[in-house]
């Protein structure tokens, strides 16, 4: 099975930057009509404030007030384009679909490197026309200012590269999925739905019941959501970082084995 070095370091670095860079390019020609997905996020957002606004008079909202539960919305609600919001299964279930998949195993670079490369110039794109203008309308809307004078961001940003990752490893996961099943969607919507849930967007993770919290810790999901926005309120301990390596080493070895895999999968089938 091929090594993580050799994924990285056998020669395709300068093509996958050209994939990343075709992948942001081709988005970039519809910002404008993308524009109307940053006024529903941003009013979802500011609808879903307001509920915590509403329950904040009558409750303290434990460490976080009035003014910390604000942040952590306005935050969790702009990363969700980095974190959340990724192709489904990175397009392999399509490749599936139409047989595209046996042409994109023969190609001289690996899969993996090659969709994640991919999917990176697409997030790159939402991170700077979707996740930032829908954090700086929900701060205007809020009447908030960047979260600790906004010295927590580098360290947040660092870890929110991370969560983007791991969104495209789970994405990459899912997508495999689809030469052992004939609809493979329902992966996609069901981890979106968990991952709000154990990520920490619906509820921040220590509010949930023990067994719960439990549950979330054991997978990668708080590190996608929850570990960036408490290093971004500044409560975040920065060893959630190690958590956040950790996670990316073991499901890029996934990845990798899931390929591999994969593979015999489809010489099997004849593709």
């Amino acid at each position: 099975m091929i090594s993580f070095r050799t994924l990285l370091y056998n020669g395709n670095t300068r093509l996958y930057l050209a994939l990343a860079s075709k992948a942001y390019a081709r988005n970039i020609q519809y910002r404008g009509s993308h524009l109307l997905h940053n006024f529903a996020s941003a009013v979802f957002g500011y609808l879903y404030a307001c509920i915590w606004i509403g329950l904040g008079r009558d409750h303290s909202l434990g460490e976080y007030g009035m003014i910390g539960m604000m942040q952590y919305i306005t935050f969790t609600q702009a990363s969700l384009w980095v974190s959340s919001f990724t192709t489904n299964g990175l397009g392999i279930p399509q490749s599936v679909r139409t047989g595209q998949i046996s042409l994109d195993l023969m190609r001289p670079v690996h899969l993996f490197a090659h969709l994640a490369a991919k999917e990176a110039g697409q997030i790159a794109y939402q991170f700077l026309y979707k996740s930032i203008p829908v954090y700086l309308i929900m701060l205007l809307a809020l009447g908030l200012m960047p979260a600790e004078g906004g010295r927590t961001l580098p360290l947040a940003l660092l870890a929110l590269t991370g969560s983007a990752y791991l969104s495209i490893c789970i994405g990459y996961l899912i997508g495999i999925s689809a030469l052992w099943t004939t609809e493979s969607s329902w992966l996609h919507w069901g981890n979106q739905a968990i991952m709000n849930l154990l990520a920490g967007f619906f509820i921040p993770l220590q509010w949930l019941p023990l067994w719960l919290q439990q549950i979330a810790w054991a997978s990668p999901y708080p590190f996608m959501l929850y570990a960036p926005t408490q290093l971004y309120l500044g409560k975040g301990d920065p060893a959630l970082l190690l958590g956040t390596l950790a996670w990316c080493t073991v499901l890029t070895l996934v990845c990798l084995l899931a390929t591999h895999v994969m593979r015999r999968k489809v010489e099997v089938q004849g593709g």
